[in-house]
């Protein structure tokens, strides 16, 4: 008994799972069990979230047998550079679209630097990313109307082939977007020094020579040849854009869509 005349266990009794002395059966023991006490080492990283999971093993138990465990939910917390769950770098908000433009230097054997800040949403967007790994994304590069590659990031490119995968069977829409989707495509990984490789097919099929040009698309981002670009897509933008009224702010087309 303690001090305040309430029966507990010995550490001895504790130890083999259930006390010796009949009169503490069946009785509440007002102290920490044995295994809840000795907290296994490994589990003290700093990668450990608060509040996260933990688990503890009894003195007798080597590293790696856990006797015992428990698990508490994770509530929200902040955190420090990209995580495999999709966190931003920094933030701890989703990073999950790419923003913006640049030209890039592309060296004899295909090698182009990717924008940081697209490197950042790969890697948030990637469900096997790690520190110190690289980043995988998927280079759709299509049929002859193509002329840019579209990169996907992996979550991207799974929401694409759930939904081609719901098509039927044999159908020729399913057929023809599995074409275009996954099998005119190229898995990648961005390298140790934050490049793509292009190979000799891509470069070809957009005509690609010594610079690039990046562009944001939402959850992809394209490659182009800055003189395609130029010539095709900004002169398709600017076109519709000299189509509307001069007080018109395009941003109307998003009244009502998705409930805004």
């Amino acid at each position: 008994m303690n001090s305040h005349g309430i029966p507990v266990a010995s550490d001895e009794d504790e130890a083999h799972g259930a006390p010796n002395d009949p009169k503490l059966k069946n009785k509440v023991s007002y102290r920490q069990p044995l295994f809840i006490r000795h907290r296994d080492p490994a589990r003290g990283r700093a990668d450990i979230p608060p509040g996260g999971a933990r688990s503890w093993t009894t003195r007798k138990a080597g590293r790696g047998r856990r006797v015992d465990q428990w698990q508490l939910i994770n509530p929200s917390f902040s955190f420090s550079g990209a995580t495999r769950c999709g966190g931003a770098k920094g933030t701890g908000t989703l990073a999950k679209r790419f923003r913006g433009e640049s030209h890039h230097k592309v060296d004899g054997k295909g090698r182009v630097s990717i924008p940081a800040t697209f490197r950042r949403v790969l890697e948030a967007s990637d469900p096997n990313w790690e520190t110190g790994k690289n980043p995988e994304l998927v280079i759709v590069y299509g049929d002859h109307r193509r002329s840019y590659l579209e990169c996907y990031t992996m979550q991207a490119i799974d929401e694409l082939d759930e939904k081609i995968d719901r098509l039927p069977r044999g159908s020729n829409e399913r057929k023809m977007l599995q074409k275009l989707f996954q099998g005119q495509s190229l898995p990648t990984s961005v390298d140790e020094t934050g490049r793509l490789v292009l190979t000799a097919k891509l470069r070809q099929k957009i005509g690609l020579e010594d610079e690039a040009f990046f562009i944001a698309a939402g959850d992809t981002f394209q490659i182009w040849k800055p003189e395609t670009y130029e010539q095709e897509e900004l002169a398709r933008t600017e076109a519709w854009l000299d189509e509307l009224p001069d007080d018109v702010d395009p941003l109307i087309y998003l009244d009502g869509v998705g409930g805004g």
